[in-house]
């Protein structure tokens, strides 16, 4: 099995690949192969097959092309232009999330094999006038560009798949958190960084109130469904081939709380509670609540309590 994971220098695309190595098959199957790529060339974990590592922009087509010349039966597309860059930077959005993504599809419908596709989605694609309580029906609207972008993808990864031109299985990610490394350009930043920080004894800013809801799984579990998404049967999968991942709902105040039960009041006590309109703007028209039945029923997995989150990033990524 040849597995190819665009945006694999990414904090998911390196514990994927590293996952990945250790485990040596996916459903069964012995991966022979591995090739990973990202705007900067990705560090190559160890594994008993070869791995490959490669430089690429996903606006350049050709470049794209080049990546799956020797084919692929199963895709990761990871990569993005987070949500406040997209923002901020629409043009570049644009071309990477929207135009970058229609590059991977046209590239791997090239193929003429029907090559598994999991694609990276976000419930930023939710939003508006819709019910509190998402469910696996309700209609997408995002309120951010990142999410219409994101949207955009989705419906043509479903259109592609019945056609029949790949085989694409379309994941909406919570937050997912605690993030290692350093803070991004996502608007969502912020969740990872006022657990991370503290927990090596830094101090972080929170820019929304304690009792802000929001949706979260750990990178632990996101890897682990990463693998699911390519051991499900398509026929398991319907006509509907992008939905929401299951997370934990919680909210932010009880989040910290969570923290200072594991790591103790000094750590909890490094935040410091600072609102932010423009990060408010964006991420309180995110939606919180969901019922994920169709991920569940299909065997994906979230956390059991937001405490794991802390107990995962202390055991998988906390620096030294």
């Amino acid at each position: 099995m040849h597995i190819v994971i665009i945006g694999g220098g990414g904090m998911l695309g390196r514990k994927l690949a590293l996952a990945l190595g250790r485990r040596g098959e996916i459903g069964g199957r012995a991966i022979s192969q591995m090739a990973l790529a990202d705007i900067v060339g990705p560090a190559i974990p160890e594994a008993s097959f070869p791995v490959t590592a490669h430089r690429l922009d996903i606006t350049d087509r050709a470049a794209v092309d080049g990546l799956l010349a020797d084919g692929a039966d199963v895709i990761y597309h990871l990569a993005a232009i987070v949500s406040a860059q997209s923002e901020s930077e629409f043009d570049l959005g644009m071309a990477v999330n929207l135009m970058g993504s229609i590059n991977v599809f046209e590239a791997a419908r090239a193929l003429g094999t029907t090559p598994k596709l999991i694609f990276t989605s976000s419930i930023a694609t939710y939003g508006g006038e819709i019910p509190e309580m998402i469910e696996d029906w309700t209609a997408l609207n995002p309120q951010t560009s990142y999410g219409a972008q994101k949207a955009a993808a989705e419906m043509l990864l479903t259109d592609y798949s019945r056609k029949g031109f790949l085989d694409g299985r379309g994941l909406r990610l919570p937050t997912i958190s605690i993030r290692p490394g350093k803070p991004n350009k996502a608007a969502s930043s912020f969740m990872s960084s006022i657990f991370r920080e503290p927990l090596q004894g830094r101090e972080a800013i929170c820019p929304v109130d304690p009792d802000y809801a929001h949706a979260y799984l750990s990178p632990r579990r996101c890897v682990e469904n990463l693998i699911i998404a390519a051991e499900v049967e398509a026929e398991a999968l319907g006509m509907n081939r992008c939905f929401a991942l299951p997370g934990r709902t919680h909210l932010i105040g009880d989040m910290v709380e969570d923290m200072r039960r594991v790591a103790g009041d000094a750590v909890a006590g490094l935040i410091r509670w600072e609102p932010d309109p423009e990060i408010q703007k964006i991420v309180l028209g995110w939606k919180a609540h969901f019922n994920p039945a169709k991920a569940l029923a299909l065997g994906f997995v979230r956390d059991d309590s937001f405490e794991d989150n802390i107990r995962f990033f202390l055991e998988d990524d906390i620096e030294g």
